[in-house]
């Protein structure tokens, strides 16, 4: 079937909208590490999907579904060693505060259990989140997303600006001076729902702010923003459902950012494909979870999810991917600055490890973003054959993010197919 018909199909069953990449669509049928084919068996390779963390059809993470699926499969209502044993060795590469689990089947999920938990352990309601995040789909969880500065939408959330050094929050600041500006952000929401008697519960943010567009943070900004939190009585959330499994060359994107948070989410990664995630606390908090909501999913906290989680573990420590990730994504990052000097719309590069992402701008003195270049990028690089995404607060923000069993040679790959593209686009252009 052609993708046109595909298409037309699609739209059919799964309705007008349902959302795609790419101006031409492609039509994937097969992975393999950090490769993906198409119908037609064109490859691309895989800058985007973090999801399969150690690899498309990773054959240890598949054996590992297989041999658990064919011997047992049942939801978390009897005992089960193999459960018990995931839920112990993932809570132990967390901070030690962080010693419980409760497992969902995914990020969204995940975002609920962490809003129920903030609000059973502090009596409150009011959260502060980024203006420019997104931590899920559900009605609750949703409310957090892109929920815009200021917005009185909903007067139990408070949107603050984002933290960046790119295009700060007041134009010629930055240092010491720019951290205590968004920490006064920080304040303000906490004052504004005092003066509105809405009880406080917390703070709920990306620890690397992955969809903000992986801007730079203020120096000091998570762990003083956690201080403010907490001394309102409020809980610190981490959502670790992008920046963790090493993504950023630690386990945790908290730990890159400088601060210990009171709850994080996870997602993604801790399946490699398989419907796995997680919110990890201290005991004592998710004691009053369990106690004031009962919890119970069905699909979660079961064996074929705590063997398919063991196994990519086992791939990303035996493996060393933590080490990859920072060998590779260097390499990756000091390439692309050098490319910069030669191309003005790489305004900014940032991010960590394998989390990359270049700010297309229309010229570096304004700092205007330019999506429409950031998606021209995107969609010739894809039909050269190499999958990256736009993305950010204003959708021009390349995002490079590819399985952690990325290596130097795919890397090498895109750096040739990318200065190409930068030569089709604007240097010959200029001429």
């Amino acid at each position: 079937m052609n993708n046109n018909l595909l298409y037309e199909r699609r739209q059919r069953l799964l309705g007008s909208g349902a959302p795609l990449f790419y101006q031409d669509p492609i039509h994937i049928v097969r992975g393999e590490g950090v490769w993906l084919y198409d119908a037609n068996g064109k490859r691309y390779v895989d800058m985007y999907n973090n999801v399969p963390c150690v690899g498309h059809a990773n054959p240890r993470v598949v054996e590992a579904m297989r041999e658990q699926n064919a011997t047992l499969n049942v939801h978390n209502r009897y005992l089960h060693e193999g459960i018990l044993d995931y839920a112990e060795r993932l809570t132990a590469r967390h901070d030690e505060s962080l010693s419980s689990v409760v497992f969902t089947c995914s990020g969204t999920e995940a975002s609920e259990v962490a809003l129920l938990m903030a609000r059973a352990v502090t009596g409150g309601r009011g959260i502060i989140c980024s203006d420019a995040g997104y931590h899920g789909n559900s009605t609750e969880v949703r409310k957090l997303s892109r929920a815009g500065a200021g917005s009185n939408s909903n007067a139990e959330i408070r949107a603050i600006p984002y933290p960046q050094r790119y295009r700060p929050i007041s134009k010629d600041v930055q240092g010491e001076e720019l951290t205590g500006l968004y920490l006064k952000e920080v304040q303000s929401a906490i004052d504004g729902f005092a003066a509105d008697n809405i009880p406080f519960a917390g703070m709920f943010v990306c620890s690397i702010l992955a969809n903000e567009g992986l801007p730079d943070i203020p120096a000091g900004f998570m762990p003083r923003a956690a201080e403010l939190v907490r001394k309102a009585g409020g809980v610190f959330i981490a959502d670790e459902v992008q920046a963790g499994f090493c993504r950023t060359g630690r386990w945790w994107g908290y730990e890159v950012s400088g601060f210990v948070p009171d709850i994080a989410t996870m997602g993604k990664p801790m399946g490699n494909g398989m419907p796995l995630a997680g919110v990890t606390a201290a005991k004592e908090q998710v004691d009053v979870f369990r106690k004031n909501t009962s919890y119970f999913n069905t699909f979660a906290s079961s064996p074929l999810q705590a063997a398919v989680g063991m196994a990519v573990i086992d791939v990303i420590e035996q493996e060393d991917l933590c080490a990859n990730v920072v060998d590779v994504g260097t390499h990756l990052r000091m390439a692309l600055e050098d490319l910069q000097k030669n191309c003005e719309p790489m305004g900014d590069i940032r991010g960590y490890g394998l989390a990359i992402g270049l700010d297309w701008v229309k010229d570096r003195e304004t700092k205007t973003p330019d999506r429409e270049g950031a998606v021209v990028v995107v969609n010739r690089l894809k039909d050269k054959g190499f999958l990256i995404g736009n993305a950010g607060a204003s959708g021009n923000v390349l995002k490079i993010r590819p399985p952690l069993v990325f290596g130097r040679e795919h890397a090498n790959l895109f750096l040739s197919a990318f200065e190409e593209t930068m030569h089709e686009l604007y240097v010959n252009n200029e001429n």
